[in-house]
């Protein structure tokens, strides 16, 4: 264990492995068992040498160089919780952070690797996911890119010293690694308001894209660099933005004569955020109680030329609305 001798080491072990326990329970792996040895062979605590945890005054740091013992063991402990950490942040605004392993987890089996596929990875954080990705697929296999050179070199940094030495390429994720095309899948771990068009050509037709947007997870299909289609996940996702794409959301949304109980439903502001610009909140509430309060599976995106719109149970249903920019 880098920087700590071997004090920690039984420790390590035994909470990366009730990690990996937590994870199996909650049936993340049942479609793909094969993504359990790659948690349980990745030790996190190697990602996040410090993180950041809320505290009565804002953040408390927690490093893995604590002069202090206890403070050493709570750092680790924290590194095998089943949260996401902060690990990066500027002005109190979270610029990086390290995905709850659960979540990463669903994330890695709807992607449906296979052995031999080159896989791009658009956000690389700390370097777990793509060290996760290595394990599997080997190093070469793996390409993963973020526009800040800071998370880059850590995350050279972090892979090195976890034995893993995929390409991590400083970049503009939005326009793909063109270089290393074509890839079988592209996987982005920070928020998108919509699908980049250079992803699709630089993916193989019927591969596919996983991203974070509207709060949910959408896997496409490609067919080919001018069409993609998919449904949502079941699963909630909250990422940070992809820098250089622009924050989504813009101003917030006047929510008068919303029932209070619709304001607080998540599938509800999913259902606000995908069909922002569209619908005003009370046309989108109408819609939700009308249709069922719906849950993410309903619905989907197509990607179809200069095209790209969400929609409710059929695309070319009545129930359909251009992506928010």
């Amino acid at each position: 264990m880098g920087g700590h001798g071997t004090e920690l080491d039984t420790l390590a072990a035994s909470a990366r492995a009730e990690l990996v326990r937590r994870i199996e329970a909650s049936g993340a792996w049942a479609a793909d068992p094969g993504w359990r040895e790659a948690f349980a062979a990745v030790p996190r605590h190697l990602f996040v040498p410090y993180y950041y945890v809320g505290a009565a005054r804002g953040f408390e740091r927690r490093w893995g160089e604590s002069p202090e013992r206890e403070a050493r063991e709570r750092w680790l402990r924290g590194a095998y919780e089943d949260t996401p950490l902060a690990t990066r942040l500027r002005d109190g605004e979270l610029l990086s952070s390290s995905s709850q392993p659960s979540l990463m987890a669903d994330m890695l089996v709807a992607l449906d690797v296979r052995e031999g596929h080159r896989v791009l990875e658009i956000g690389a954080g700390t370097g777990y996911n793509a060290a996760l990705l290595a394990h599997r697929l080997g190093d070469d296999h793996v390409t993963t890119v973020d526009l800040d050179p800071e998370i880059t070199e850590s995350a050279r940094r972090h892979l090195a010293a976890a034995g893993y030495r995929p390409l991590v390429v400083t970049g503009d994720g939005t326009r793909g690694v063109p270089e290393r095309a074509p890839f079988d899948r592209i996987i982005a771990t920070c928020a998108l308001s919509t699908v980049p068009r250079a992803w699709l050509a630089q993916v193989r037709p019927g591969g596919r894209v996983l991203l974070p947007l509207a709060t949910g997870l959408i896997v496409l299909t490609v067919g080919d660099a001018g069409h993609a289609e998919g449904r949502f996940r079941h699963t909630p996702a909250y990422f940070v933005p992809l820098r250089g794409q622009g924050r989504p959301g813009g101003e917030p949304l006047q929510l008068g004569g919303v029932p209070h109980r619709a304001r607080e439903d998540d599938l509800f502001r999913f259902l606000l955020t995908l069909t922002r610009g569209s619908l005003d909140p009370q046309e989108a509430h109408a819609l939700w109680e009308q249709e069922g309060r719906p849950q993410r599976e309903r619905y989907g995106i197509t990607v179809r030329g200069d095209r790209e719109w969400a929609w409710l149970d059929d695309p070319e249903g009545p129930y359909a609305w251009p992506l928010p920019s």
